[in-house]
């Protein structure tokens, strides 16, 4: 037979004491804590939560974005989208540069013109990949550090 740890009342197997309300033991602070929870993120830090849009690219900001109430979470989130999305438009133009050096070096013979665009590449890379790094960085710093053309429109996007 369990008693009530509160006032010692007969309890017949049940979570909360019939006469004083008081919960009894792990089984009955469950459901509270449970409860207590407003959003998937509420648990974690918003710093880690911030590194963690910028993880896996445009998807982990996404989620964030649509997930996260907190307007720091949200502000990297959406930073995260269009970082990536602004990624694209210079992928384009880097093709039409190189497209040009082609040409140029077809016309006038002089392969270094040519191989000097795929020399870029990996410039380039490491270019966006210590951006990426960068922007986890200050996000884990809980510093809300903004790109310089796309900062300001996910600013106003998100409405901080």
């Amino acid at each position: 037979m369990a008693f009530c740890k509160t006032c010692g009342t007969e309890l017949g197997g049940a979570a909360f004491c019939p006469k004083c309300g008081a919960g009894q033991g792990a089984a009955a602070a469950a459901p509270a804590s449970v409860a207590s929870s407003d959003s998937p993120t509420a648990g974690m830090d918003e710093n880690v939560a911030g590194l963690l849009c910028y993880l896996f690219g445009w998807i982990s900001g996404l989620i964030f974005l649509l997930i996260d109430k907190r307007p720091f979470v949200k502000f990297h989130g959406a930073q995260a989208i269009a970082f990536n999305i602004a990624l694209f438009p210079l992928w384009i133009i880097y093709l039409i540069i190189n497209f040009m050096f082609m040409a140029i070096t077809a016309a006038i013979h002089v392969p270094l013109l040519g191989l000097l665009t795929w020399v870029l590449i990996p410039v380039i890379g490491i270019v966006i990949f210590g951006t990426w790094v960068f922007l986890m960085y200050k996000a884990y710093q809980h510093e809300k550090f903004k790109l310089p053309i796309v900062g300001n429109i996910v600013e106003k996007m998100v409405g901080q």
